[in-house]
């Protein structure tokens, strides 16, 4: 009998979910609510999309797995993303300057973008190399009971329609409806937690000026140890000789919408740095807003949930976009149903549960490190810190001092932040020993320039701090 799976989302999970599907399946059809563009555009359904976006190694990696012809990573290349080495970024922390160290490791290269470039070059490699299909409809509802999920309810040209299949994928996205849907089965009391620092993202696009090609990822994080509303921003080199900067405030300490706002924002971050690089810049956009940044979690793993349903991506879990873990999450979840499916028939009792239980391992160690942070700044909606909170960071504080005159601290710090490596890692012998030694260097007192990255930022005038 003809196998048929359904995947809700036409996005990063649901084409990497498709991706993993398609070998063991006769038919996978994607379901889609929006016409998708023929060529790296936005998309009104992702508004999301226009603030900075980086694929973590660990989502390298896994898409690699899934779609070991298509050469995904090389495409993105070729169409002119760029490679970060994590250890060469300029990276100003809670503690100060991060040192930039000459070595250089598979594990430790970012990839830098747009998100339509990525969103593009993915959907074209996999319906250019696997038989899976797009269809332009809109998921009602979930065919089945509190046992298992059949299929599908669609409308599409104006018309319902009963889409069976033996798998159903919800990938679409952080506006889910699949704890309604479950609902309408029977199927509720699904844990959810949430954390929300009332974090307002803005970003705005820019021609990078001649002298400054060669300029890294540069980062402004917040501190949350501060006592006020976390500001923050990210430069990131994308393709079309572009910078893709995003600027992010928590309650209290928004950006403004106008784009005097934007570049008076940036210098008034922790270090104006990045303030300084965009006044020197050419604007090619607007600038582009969102409130969509809370720490939402749907435990699906933990509910009872009926056989034949699985939730990736984003329908599972949002982050706090400023740690750029989305769409490597979201890559994770569909390696592990790609394992899971070599392993175990797709209608064999306890597949679903398996599948949801083996990705929401990267979605815990994401959303730990996402609210760990958030947590602390003024206003934030959800849990309060705990004691073990306050003593886990105090602990991270000390190490991330460590990190900014330690290659080897930092190269650790970066690879469970990657979602490479568990955070256990963090409290092993040889990082602890390091970490209560304390630092090995003076702190920097400025940021780690090149000779020419200097010569740039001098020729935009004084660097105020």
């Amino acid at each position: 009998m003809s196998r048929r799976a359904v995947v809700i989302g036409g996005s990063v999970a649901g084409m990497l979910a498709a991706a993993a599907l398609f070998r063991s399946m006769d038919e996978v059809i994607v379901l889609e609510r929006d016409e998708l563009p023929d060529r790296p555009s936005p998309r009104k359904r992702i508004p999301q999309a226009r603030h900075a976006h980086i694929l973590l190694p660990s989502g390298r990696d896994a898409i690699q797995e899934l779609l070991p012809v298509a050469d995904v990573h090389g495409r993105l290349l070729a169409s002119g993303a760029r490679e970060q080495p994590l250890t060469d970024m300029l990276g100003f922390g809670p503690q100060g300057w991060y040192r930039r160290w000459p070595t250089v490791t598979e594990d430790l290269l970012l990839t830098c973008c747009s998100r339509d470039l990525l969103d593009w070059t993915l959907r074209d490699a996999v319906l250019g190399t696997t038989p899976v299909r797009v269809r332009r409809a809109e998921a009602l509802s979930l065919l089945g009971t509190a046992d298992r999920v059949t299929g599908v309810r669609v409308l599409a040209d104006g018309l319902q329609e009963d889409l069976r299949a033996d798998l159903v994928v919800d990938a679409s996205g952080r506006g889910s409806r699949a704890e309604h849907w479950l609902e309408a089965l029977g199927v509720t009391d699904i844990p959810t937690d949430e954390v929300d620092s009332g974090l307002v993202y803005a970003s705005r696009i820019f021609r990078v000026p001649y002298g400054a090609e060669g300029f890294p990822l540069t980062q402004v994080e917040a501190d949350p140890s501060a006592d006020r509303p976390g500001q923050s921003g990210n430069l990131v080199p994308i393709e079309g000789g572009r910078w893709l900067v995003s600027l992010a405030g928590t309650r209290g300490g928004e950006p403004g919408t106008g784009p005097e706002a934007f570049t008076e924002f940036a210098l008034r971050l922790r270090h104006p740095l990045i303030g300084q690089l965009i006044s020197a810049a050419e604007p090619l956009s607007d600038v582009f807003l969102s409130r969509s940044t809370r720490n939402r979690r749907r435990e699906f793993e933990k509910a009872a949930m009926p056989e034949g349903l699985v939730v990736l991506g984003d329908a599972v879990a949002t982050f706090n976009p400023v740690y750029g873990q989305g769409m490597s999450v979201a890559a994770l979840g569909a390696q592990a149903l790609a394992r899971q499916l070599r392993q175990t028939d797709v209608t064999a009792p306890g597949f679903a549960r398996d599948v949801q239980r083996a990705a929401a391992k990267s979605v815990s160690a994401a959303y730990t490190m996402s609210t760990s942070q958030d947590q602390w700044f003024p206003e934030v909606v959800g849990k309060a810190p705990t004691l073990a909170d306050r003593l886990l960071s105090r602990y991270m504080g000390r190490m991330g001092r460590v990190a900014t005159t330690s290659y080897a601290v930092s190269a650790e710090m970066c690879r469970v932040i990657t979602l490479q490596a568990d955070a256990s890692r963090l409290v092993s012998s040889g990082l602890l020993m390091a970490t209560l030694k304390g630092p090995v260097m003076e702190p920097l007192t400025g940021p780690p320039l090149t000779p020419e990255e200097s010569a740039f930022v001098d020729s935009t005038g004084p660097l105020a701090v």
